[in-house]
């Protein structure tokens, strides 16, 4: 777990790629559950049974915006900020889906710091490629780069 105490902890942290987190299985349930969340019920997500005939996967898969939402969750396990007022998801920039995450997938997100500035009101922001992987793939099932601003 890397920790950040200060700006300047993360300033200094540019470059640095921060951890690797635990692996995470991605099961029908949790399709299931972001289908009902998002109202994306795509049958190649949630028809197992047709998914396991037609599909070009072999079987039903993540929706994309799922791999993406699992990224605070899993940069939780690499990387805090202690000491800060006040923390907030600012956005994404080139986000990808390389490749699909097959439902039975283990998935391992890491974290490395691209970018931090100072902005005009003080507070610093990092931006952060996050790389989502599925265990044994040959490339990555998500690269985002994530936004997050932090005020000391």
């Amino acid at each position: 777990m890397r920790t950040f105490t200060s700006a300047d902890d993360i300033l200094a942290a540019v470059g640095e790629t921060l951890g690797t987190s635990e692996w995470l299985t991605v099961t029908q349930e949790r399709v299931n559950q972001f289908a009902e969340a998002t109202g994306d019920h795509q049958w190649i997500h949630v028809d197992v049974e047709r998914a396991n005939a037609e599909s070009p996967f072999g079987g039903p898969i993540a929706h994309g915006y799922l791999t993406l939402s699992l990224v605070p969750m899993l940069a939780w396990q690499i990387y805090s900020i202690e000491n800060a007022k006040l923390g907030i998801n600012y956005g994404s920039n080139k986000v990808r889906f390389p490749s699909p995450v097959p439902v039975g997938s283990d998935v391992q997100l890491t974290a490395t710091l691209s970018e931090a500035t100072t902005k005009p009101d003080g507070s610093v922001e990092m931006i952060v490629t996050q790389s989502l992987t599925v265990r044994d793939a040959p490339k990555p099932a998500l690269v985002a780069e994530t936004i997050t601003r932090v005020a000391f």
